[in-house]
C-alpha cells in the first residue's frame, strides 16, 4: 500500500474515542500541562461549518465524515511544532468512503506511538452505560437508545485500535498523568 505523507508537526498526540470518553477535558488538561496548543477536531468543525447536527440534517453523515477528513488534513497542515489534538467521536469509525485518503490518514493515525484511545472503561458494558450516562448529560446528544447503539456498534473499533488505551473514570489529572509515563519517553512522536 502507498501511504500518502501529511504535513503534520513534528510532535503531535492524537486522542480518539466514543463521545463522552474526555477526549475535550484530558486533552486540554494535557497541553496545559505540556505547555502546547490543544485543539479539538469538533470545534474546529463548527467554526469552519456551523453546527454539527444542522450539517448532519442538511448533508447526512458521509458529507460530515469527508468535510471532516478534509477538516483534519487542514488541520494538520496549520500546526507549527507540537499540539495535542482530540478527533471527533467516529473519526476512526467512518469508513474507507469517506474520504480518498481516509484509509491513509487512519494508517498514519494508528502508527503514531502517540495516538492513545480514551475509553470511560475497558470493561464493554461499563463504557456503555458510562458513554450513554455522559453523551445524555451534553446539550446535543442523541437519545438514550441511539447513543447506546452508537457505543455498542463503535466499542469495538475503538478496541480493535493499534494503540495504547487509557480509562477515563478516574479524575482528569490522573489519566493525564498516565498519559504523560506513556508518552514523555518518546517525547511525544518524532515520526
Amino acid at each position: 500500500m502507498n501511504t500518502i505523507q501529511f504535513r503534520r508537526p513534528r510532535n503531535l498526540i492524537r486522542l480518539t474515542g466514543p463521545g463522552g470518553a474526555g477526549k475535550s477535558t484530558v486533552g486540554l488538561a494535557l497541553a496545559n500541562r505540556v505547555g502546547i496548543p490543544f485543539v479539538d477536531l469538533d470545534e474546529q468543525f463548527t467554526r469552519h461549518c456551523g453546527d454539527i447536527s444542522a450539517y448532519l440534517v442538511a448533508h447526512g453523515y458521509q458529507a460530515y465524515a469527508n468535510r471532516n477528513v478534509r477538516l483534519y488534513l487542514d488541520t494538520l497542515g496549520s500546526f507549527c511544532e507540537e499540539a495535542v489534538l482530540a478527533l471527533s467521536s467516529g473519526f476512526m469509525a467512518y469508513g474507507d468512503a469517506a474520504h480518498p485518503n481516509y484509509r491513509d490518514v487512519c494508517t498514519d493515525i494508528v502508527a503514531s506511538r502517540s495516538t492513545a484511545v480514551l475509553l470511560p472503561s475497558f470493561d464493554f458494558e461499563t463504557c456503555v452505560t458510562e458513554t450513554v450516562r455522559r453523551q445524555l448529560e451534553r446539550s446535543f446528544s442523541r437519545s438514550a437508545k441511539q447513543e447506546e447503539q452508537v457505543i455498542r456498534t463503535r466499542f469495538g473499533v475503538y478496541w480493535g485500535l493499534p494503540a495504547k488505551k487509557f480509562e477515563t473514570t478516574k479524575r482528569t489529572e490522573a489519566v493525564v498523568d498516565d498519559l504523560m509515563t506513556h508518552l514523555t519517553p518518546h517525547r511525544f512522536d518524532s515520526l
